[in-house]
């Protein structure tokens, strides 16, 4: 576990963690640092595609909530160019996903993000390859 020192400043947490539909869906953001990311998603009926796994575009939201807070990471505003999200297991009703995000390569416009949600069992679940334009914008904290 990284050193709660290492955690990017409080106001910038709250910012990035006051998502609604993250809310909407369970997803708590539990962890962010300059290039890392980490959220947690319980699996409930309200998650559920008609097969009774885990929907893909919830299991898809808690991967972006993770690409959102680990691309924003440094303070700057980043905003989505290309997510490739392969699907590896279904998530099963009542399990914890965990989905994080680690930073692969940042230039000053762009940047990429591997980020992978596993259940409590350790099984991967989903990864995701992301690429985020990053604008000249610094994240208000104030």
């Amino acid at each position: 576990m990284a050193d709660p020192q290492d955690d990017v400043p409080a106001e910038l947490l709250t910012r990035l963690a006051a998502d609604p539909l993250a809310a909407h869906l369970g997803i708590v953001l539990q962890q962010v640092r300059p290039g890392y990311a980490r959220a947690e998603m319980t699996v409930g009926p309200q998650l559920l595609n008609a097969a009774g796994a885990a929907h893909g575009g919830a299991t898809m939201a808690l991967l972006d909530v993770v690409h959102a807070a680990v691309s924003n990471s440094h303070g700057t505003l980043a905003v989505a160019q290309d997510v490739h999200t392969e699907f590896l297991a279904a998530g099963r009703p009542g399990d914890v996903l965990t989905a994080e995000g680690t930073e692969v390569h940042r230039s000053r416009r762009t940047a990429v993000y591997r980020i992978e949600a596993r259940a409590q069992d350790g099984r991967l679940v989903a990864t995701a390859l992301a690429r985020v334009f990053r604008t000249d914008r610094e994240w208000e904290t104030a």
